[in-house]
């Protein structure tokens, strides 16, 4: 298989909205592939990244890169290869030995294939093929049933190796994929509700237990004997950066165990610390107390093995009970059970008051599903909105080629009458608001530099986001986390926007 065959199905996935018609896409591809390392590499890149967790390399590394080639040559297990010994190269003279295997390899490449490539590595691929409509396209390939993949993909970090196990061993290559302590497991996902009240509606009158959401990092703590794993959310091997993680997992009265919770830190009072300086504190190798930091605190709120026993399948209520007999209470996310909404809202009120983010409510006859988001678990976050103004837009890609998309907000500044910068978003955009959209900043239009269009800041939008973070990406100093478009404001004018000083306010 040539790679510009991968580059043609992503286009054409992009292209359509179908769910089916994407499917079929992506199940044709992975037929067309030679089963074992062709199918397995063919799986990771319709599914939006490499097979290597990291490549080093960076945007800086492929701003510039040489002339394509006119006619395309380069095949997938190729780039892989090629990514390999990206990943490999360290030490004196690697960033120059790099920079001399990037040229040989994106010389290879069509201008398609570079540009394929270069969002490959950098994470930016859009395709609308997320990891669900992958395994349903394994499914179809293999002609095996979906539940099948999906178990399988419970204990399997990445797509390709359940790609190249379904269309080489078929249904019992799948089922031997199980729970392993040292082992990464997708992590279970919660939905969303806009209230209290709308999440303890789903669950009809039935008992629930309702956990503290933390704004910490998600991590994945395996414990086989002495041995401690340590993984994030996107499955990521942090062990060597969590040495009070570490440490408190050896320290459990188990011989194996695999628990689901948060890291963060507090302040002496007790208090979360804005996430950023969690993340900032779990992207290093300094260990606790070293230059003055602030340890870590972890915190569980589920456990899928314990000695021997998966519980993946067991109901939260036995999961939980079982939590709770093996950490210390200091250990475990505060939680109430109850069937009481009044109780529940009382227990977010004061959970917000105390700085976290809100509230996971948690059915106690669901298994743990891993890898999905579905009705089990609805998280309930306090929703903040400001008025803000539109300052740029940036040309969509994929399905949003051919209209504006990303818009850069900003916030009013009554000292000097302008607008400071506190983010960008294209989370929220119906079909309809972009088409309007399109035509609305173009007619205000003042300059373009690349793929942004600059405009006159008039309109207004209200946004809604879940907090504010420091950044140095701003020039404020600050931005919106998980922005979202609710509406746009044609009732209010620039100069009723909402000010820094309310933005700041919320910090």
């Amino acid at each position: 298989m040539l790679l510009t065959e991968l580059v043609t199905t992503h286009g054409a996935v992009a292209a359509t909205r179908s769910r089916l018609r994407k499917r079929e896409l992506l199940a044709q591809a992975l037929r067309t592939a030679e089963p074992g390392d062709e199918v397995e590499v063919v799986a990771a890149f319709l599914s939006g990244r490499p097979r290597q967790r990291r490549t080093g390399l960076g945007w800086r590394t492929l701003a510039r890169l040489p002339a394509p080639a006119v006619e395309p040559s380069l095949t997938p297990l190729e780039v892989d290869a090629a990514l390999d010994r990206f990943a490999a190269f360290a030490g004196s003279g690697s960033q120059a030995a790099r920079a001399a295997a990037v040229d040989e390899l994106f010389s290879r490449a069509t201008a398609h294939e570079q540009d394929f490539v270069r969002r490959l590595i950098l994470g930016e691929l859009r395709q609308g093929a997320l990891d669900s409509l992958l395994l349903d396209a394994i499914a179809a390939a293999a002609d095996v049933p979906l539940a099948v993949v999906r178990r399988a993909a419970m204990f399997s970090a990445l797509s390709g190796p359940l790609a190249r196990a379904a269309l080489t061993g078929g249904e019992p290559a799948l089922e031997s994929f199980r729970l392993v302590p040292g082992r990464p497991v997708r992590p279970m996902l919660a939905s969303s509700a806009p209230d209290v009240a709308a999440a303890m509606e789903r669950f009809a009158g039935a008992p629930v237990a309702a956990d503290t959401k933390l704004d910490g990092i998600r991590v994945q703590v395996h414990r086989d004997g002495d041995e401690v794993v340590v993984f994030t959310r996107s499955l990521d091997d942090i062990t060597d950066r969590l040495p009070e993680v570490v440490a408190l997992a050896r320290s459990l009265d188990v011989r194996s165990v695999v628990l689901d919770g948060e890291a963060l830190l507090l302040d002496d009072a007790g208090r979360p610390l804005p996430f950023q300086e969690t993340a900032s504190r779990t992207g290093t190798h300094e260990a606790d107390g070293e230059g003055g930091r602030l340890p870590l605190t972890v915190r569980f709120f589920d456990v899928l093995h314990h000695d021997g026993t998966d519980l993946v399948d067991a109901p939260a209520a036995e999961r939980l009970a079982t939590l709770d007999r093996v950490l210390p209470p200091q250990a475990v996310v505060p939680r109430v059970v109850t069937t009481d909404p009044d109780e529940v809202a009382t227990f977010f009120a004061d959970t917000v008051a105390s700085g976290n983010e809100g509230l996971v409510v948690k059915a106690l006859d669901a298994p743990y599903a891993a890898g999905r988001r579905g009705a089990a678990w609805v998280k309930v976050k306090p929703r903040h909105t400001l008025d803000l103004v539109v300052l740029a837009v940036e040309w969509g890609s994929g399905r949003r080629r051919g209209m504006l998309s990303n818009i850069h907000l900003g916030a009013r500044d009554p000292a000097t009458g302008d607008f400071v910068m506190l983010g960008k978003t294209f989370k929220g955009m119906t079909d309809a608001m972009l088409t309007w959209q399109t035509e609305r900043f173009l007619a205000l239009e003042t300059g373009r530099e690349g793929h942004v269009v600059y405009v006159r800041p008039v309109q207004v939008v209200e946004i809604a986001f879940d907090g504010v973070q420091r950044s140095t990406r701003y020039p404020g100093g600050m931005a919106l986390r998980f922005a979202r478009v609710v509406r746009y404001r044609d009732d209010k004018t620039a100069a009723e926007a909402d000010t820094v000083d309310a933005v700041r306010a919320l910090r």
